[in-house]
């Protein structure tokens, strides 16, 4: 199959908007936008998200011990567009507080899972276009967590740019 081909079939694929923290032992903030965040299992409880290894981000969150996924609500946006924006400070706006485990989080975000890292692995393609063949995926242990009653937001037909075989790139 055609790369472009596939791109243009996930595409049509809607999936979460989120935005990812974590803490480096200096005690930095990193994070990013991410759309590629899945369940994996129930029991125990485990989450995917990936990050392209080309990220700016990537280093911290491979050695992050924990993780905390927000996940954006419809009127989050900008949020979501600022966290995929890259060689800014995602953090100089103010937006977040400490929240579960002391990761930095989005307040009103519809929900958040805190995570602690159960497993760091490559998948993919390196030699492909897409940078998601160039990903980690952080396998996380659901640890705590908080919903609000928020619609979540979504990317439907890529419509924010934030597609998992494309916002690689931009974190």
């Amino acid at each position: 199959m055609h790369p472009t081909l596939l791109r243009t079939v996930m595409a049509r694929v809607p999936g979460p908007v989120t935005v990812v923290t974590t803490l480096d032992p200096r005690g930095r903030s990193w994070g990013f936008t991410a759309n590629s965040f899945t369940s994996v299992s129930l029991d125990p409880p485990l989450v995917l998200v990936c990050v392209g290894k080309a990220a700016s981000t990537h280093a911290a969150f491979v050695a992050a011990r924990h993780f905390l996924v927000n996940v954006l609500s419809q009127d989050q946006a900008e949020v979501a567009r600022h966290f995929a924006t890259s060689g800014i400070d995602r953090f100089a706006a103010g937006q977040m507080r400490p929240c579960e485990l002391g990761l930095p989080g989005l307040a009103d975000a519809c929900a958040r899972l805190a995570c602690v890292t159960h497993q760091t692995f490559e998948a993919g393609d390196p030699k492909s276009e897409m940078l998601s063949g160039h990903a980690s995926e952080e396998v996380g242990e659901a640890e705590a967590g908080r919903q609000r009653e928020r619609h979540p937001e979504i990317d439907p037909d890529t419509r924010l740019g934030l597609h998992p075989t494309i916002s690689s790139r931009e974190q």
